[in-house]
């Protein structure tokens, strides 16, 4: 193994010493010249891109093509972006005899893929198969390669590298400084890639086939964000046209999640992935009133799909007379039992409920058009075939046994008509539960009503039953453990046909309807086959807080492993104060002398009172979702930090934040994992029980 920075000291005879140290200068030299050549190549290629940009409108043979042409490159162009505090390249794998493919080559392993003039690769991309052994090579499974080199960079700058002789059985794995200092270098802004630090466990996840839905059960700080990040990353990667079609899905808990996660996929040179909450899914009408938590519990629960099915099905009628047509020239008569099996036909089928009304409507033309062939002894032409479609007997006939039906004009049908919610929830909800679901007040029509975000799911699923939604080919689901059944349908429709990485931790579920268990949730999401897989040991919570937050798990009712960190490092300080605001201050002022991100974390009511003392005080504050903000101070209410992570952490008054939620010992427990370098827990009351130990 051999460790080189510029400040290194290393003991060894004169002469010997010189000699060495000229020797890792000179290699040290050698990569940052690579590293210049590999920007400057960069920098040439991005040029390139802009040039093609500029002209594509002069090259392309029509508008059609010019425009494509133009989307292209322009994608391209923000694909070859360079940030210059962000390393090209972070390791290099020199591989011996061992791989006939790859004997005596040496790849540097970067973030993109940079070639030189000729197309010679500087750079390979992190997802290229031969990267692979840069994360999975171990001393026992060399993969051919003989030595594995790490680099550390501060500010974009190459300031040291790291080999492991893997050929003589040299491994560091979690031991590398350079690892370990990347892992915990203090972090303000968004959340960073992790390309430089994948361990063989999460890449083993990334890596998966796009066929393959898993769950991905994380304990806090082990980086099954990233995972899904990265996987996401990965797989546009290996299947890029036929995600660019079918796309890519990124769903998070709220907008400061997503704003918190939104510069990792452009860093690794994808600029085409959409990101969304639930809520932004399922937003077919505004949201402009708030259900009782009771009444919106039981909005989310599975049985209201069942109750909106039976309730469109109930709109599907039976014919009850023939029908005549005229075309101008001849009448054209459909009897009664044709319209019958024709309507039975379409039912069976099972198609979304517009499409079936459509049916309907195609196969009655379908038995016009055959008598007026036999007739005629021609075909009618198109126009002919949309006039009778339009016809009033055609019609009449459809608004009687398929009548159209909107989503909104569906569920407030429901909602105020207690007769057609009593047929459709019949052995389904109680009397009490129909009664209490019709409690809201609605206005006399659909666009009149004040619409809750319960409703908004429930109308989604409405309109899965109406309508055939457009999909997704891969979907990450993160923070899944909040999902309620009806959400996870919600999902399920945009990812019929594709694959998905769901992530969550069932001990962090803080939402009324959180999980219980992971194979309830993947067959809401339509995936009951998907691998559930455990990780564990974190690697960005310290020891001393996994501890102190480990000691409510017992109290939480999951079955989930407690969870491990390999950080030895950081420190936990519990302490009793009588005024919460001046020693939220006090403590804030104390954490601006370390580098890194502070977080203010208290119960919702009190966060505009801590943001006030604290400006009082000097201090610039940002919240949750500003996370392009200068200000190194977060203050953020305990519902809206699942995700979020902070170099020090402030928790104030723990007893509030779990008296504020009924499942506030699950909220108390996201809050304490919030912290990757320090904790600080200020308490006037009596710490929560299961916490005091």
């Amino acid at each position: 193994m051999t460790l080189h920075a510029p400040e290194q000291t290393l003991h060894a005879p004169e002469q010997t010493l010189d000699a060495s140290v000229q020797g890792l200068d000179a290699e040290l030299a050698a990569e940052r010249a690579h590293l210049d050549t590999s920007r400057a190549a960069l920098r040439r290629m991005r040029e390139r891109a802009e040039a093609l940009f500029a002209t594509g409108d002069k090259v392309a043979g029509d508008a059609y093509t010019a425009e494509q042409l133009g989307r292209h490159m322009a994608r391209r162009v923000k694909e070859l972006a360079d940030d210059p505090t962000t390393p090209l390249f972070f390791g290099r794998l020199d591989f011996g005899t061992g791989d006939p493919d790859h004997a005596g080559r040496e790849y540097h392993v970067g973030r993109r893929h940079v070639t030189d003039d000729l197309g010679e690769p500087l750079v390979l991309d992190w997802r290229a198969p031969v990267s692979r052994s840069f994360y999975r090579a171990s001393a026992r499974d060399p993969q051919g390669v003989a030595v594995r080199r790490r680099f550390g960079f501060s500010a974009g700058v190459l300031t040291s590298f790291e080999d492991e002789h893997l050929d003589r059985g040299e491994e560091l794995g979690t031991a590398s400084r350079i690892l370990t200092a990347e892992i915990e270098r203090p972090r303000v802004g968004p959340m960073r890639d992790i390309v430089a630090t994948i361990q063989p466990e999460q890449d083993e996840l990334v890596r998966a086939d796009l066929a393959d839905s898993i769950c991905v059960q994380g304990a806090p700080g082990t980086g099954k964000t990233a995972v899904g990040l990265h996987r996401a990353a990965y797989l546009l990667y290996l299947h890029r046209e036929r995600l660019r079609r079918s796309g890519v899905l990124i769903v998070g808990p709220n907008r400061a999640f997503l704003s918190y996660i939104a510069a990792v996929l452009p860093a690794l040179g994808e600029v085409e992935v959409e990101q969304a909450t639930v809520e932004d899914l399922v937003a077919r009408v505004p949201v402009r009133a708030v259900d009782d938590p009771a009444v919106a519990t039981l909005k989310h629960d599975v049985r209201m799909a069942e109750v909106l099915r039976r309730a469109v099905d109930a709109h599907i009628g039976t014919p009850t007379e023939p029908i005549m047509v005229s075309d101008g020239s001849f009448r054209w008569r459909v009897g009664l039992d044709p319209l019958h099996r024709l309507v039975e036909e379409t039912r069976r089928e099972g198609l979304p409920y517009a499409t079936g009304r459509e049916r309907v409507r195609a196969r009655v033309v379908g038995l016009l058009q055959r008598q007026s062939e036999a007739r005629r002894a021609e075909s009618p032409s198109d126009a002919w075939l949309r006039r009778m479609g339009k016809a009033k007997p055609v019609t009449v006939l459809l608004d009687a046994v398929w009548p159209a039906l909107t989503p909104e004009g569906l569920l407030h049908t429901l909602l105020t008509d207690a007769d057609a919610l009593a047929t459709a929830a019949d052995g389904l909800l109680s009397a009490e539960e129909q009664e209490l679901l019709r409690s809201g007040k609605l206005g006399r029509t659909p666009k009149a009503t004040k619409w809750t975000a319960a409703d908004a799911v429930l109308i989604d699923e409405a309109a899965g039953l109406i309508e055939r939604p457009g999909g997704f080919g891969h979907v990450v689901v993160d923070e899944a453990q909040d999902l309620s059944p009806m959400q996870c349908r919600a999902i399920a429709r945009r990812s019929e046909h594709g694959s998905i990485t769901l992530l969550g931790d069932l001990a962090q579920g803080t939402a009324p309807w959180a999980a219980r268990d992971w194979r309830e949730s993947l067959a809401h999401l339509g995936k009951p086959g998907a691998a559930v897989v455990p990780l564990s040991v974190g690697f960005r919570v310290p020891a001393a807080v996994v501890a102190f937050a480990n000691r409510l798990l017992p109290a939480l009712a999951v079955d989930v492993p407690p969870a491990e960190s390999l950080r030895r490092d950081g420190t936990l300080d519990v302490r009793t104060v009588d005024d919460l605001v001046a020693a939220t201050v006090a403590e804030v002022r104390a954490a601006l002398a370390h580098d890194g991100s502070i977080g203010v974390i208290a119960a919702d009511d009190t966060v505009d009172r801590l943001r006030t003392a604290l400006g009082e005080a000097g201090v610039e504050t940002a919240t949750a979702d500003d996370v392009e903000a200068a200000a190194r101070v977060t203050v953020v209410p305990a519902t809206l930090v699942k995700g979020l992570e902070y170099d020090h952490v402030v928790v104030v008054e723990p007893a509030a934040i779990v008296a504020a939620e009924p499942r506030g010992l699950h909220r108390l427990y996201v809050v304490l994992t919030r912290a990757v370098s320090r904790l600080a827990v200020l308490h006037r009351d009596p710490l929560p029980r299961p916490l005091a130990g």
